[in-house]
């Protein structure tokens, strides 16, 4: 195997790790989700995923909100191509329309590029009886029938061992998920799942990669409070140690490294234009003072900005501190 970034709730949009993810993993997507279309597909020749193609449906359709993530070009086994729409419905609402929507996007790709589609859809939602799997409508005889495969992923509570026992990248993205869905009410329950998951990324040999892919999956789909994330860290960091695989770790160094130089620069950006509003364009060699400034006192700055009546009480304020 061979990249998803953090939301804050499950109830927010799922999507967007999902289809990281499904592009990172397509082959053992459809293995674990679809297994009928897996020997049907030769995976030794590439697969394309046609983003501009989708775009260009979904535009001109004008069907309002897109629920088509991905269009996949496949090879066949037999040596014809096909194309796989995979719909991932990954939210907690439900959509009334969705069958509906699955046979118009179908039938607009097959139309627009005269290709065979299959249409596939994953449902993350909470309700275990909505299973729109079908469009079947007729009138004066005339009738319209369109099938396409689900998988629903609440089905797969009563089918935890199995997940246990897979390798599967998505076994554990559907793990995560659940234990999202049970836990957001109580932060602590999901703070002990999280960590469970956590340690199974190292219990799976999975390479640095892998887990750091699945972990970025994880963490934004469990999210914690500050105090229990702080502590769920220091237990991440007792993981790595223990397995001797500072995988992590290292990504969140580099990443809080990375946020502390944003956040210093938006407070330093921010104080440099509440000084050219006040005292009309302030002097480089003040703007440059300012940078160079601690966090704290650039934060000090802009707390005491309004009591300075001229550009030069700035100057004698940053000098007092350099005395």
């Amino acid at each position: 195997m061979t990249t998803p970034t953090p939301a804050n709730d499950p109830n927010t949009e799922f999507d967007s790790p999902w289809k990281q993810l499904l592009e990172t993993y397509f082959e053992a997507f459809i293995a674990f989700f679809f297994p009928q279309a897996r020997d049907r597909i030769d995976w030794t020749r590439p697969v394309e995923f046609l983003d501009k193609e989708l775009q260009k449906v979904v535009r001109d359709a004008e069907l309002g909100k897109r629920l088509a993530d991905k269009l996949v070009k496949v090879y066949l086994a037999d040596g014809s191509t096909a194309w796989v729409l995979i719909h991932i419905e990954i939210q907690s609402q439900v959509e009334s329309d969705f069958a509906e929507r699955m046979f118009q996007y179908h039938y607009r790709i097959r139309d627009r590029y005269s290709q065979k589609v299959a249409s596939f859809a994953i449902l993350g939602d909470d309700r275990p009886s909505w299973r729109p799997q079908e469009l079947d409508d007729e009138l004066f005889g005339c009738r319209v029938k369109f099938v396409f495969p689900i998988v629903k992923l609440l089905d797969y509570q009563t089918r935890w061992q199995d997940l246990e026992r897979s390798t599967n990248p998505f076994a554990i993205m559907v793990m995560a998920h659940l234990k999202a869905l049970e836990t957001r009410n109580d932060r602590l329950e999901r703070q002990q799942w999280k960590l469970i998951l956590t340690r199974r990324l190292y219990e799976l040999g999975y390479n640095s990669q892998d887990v750091v892919n699945l972990f970025h999956f994880i963490d934004w789909l469990m999210s914690l409070p500050e105090d229990l994330d702080r502590e769920f860290w220091q237990q991440v960091r007792q993981i790595e140690e223990e397995k001797q695989m500072r995988y992590v770790t290292s990504v969140e160094r580099r990443a809080i490294e990375q946020g502390i130089e944003q956040g210093i620069d938006r407070e330093v950006s921010f104080v440099v234009r509440l000084l050219d509003r006040r005292f009309g364009k302030v002097d480089e060699t003040l703007v440059e003072r300012v940078r160079r400034l601690p966090i704290d006192r650039v934060e000090e700055l802009g707390e005491n900005l309004f009591d300075f009546e001229t550009e030069a009480d700035v100057q004698n304020w940053l000098d007092r501190l350099d005395s």
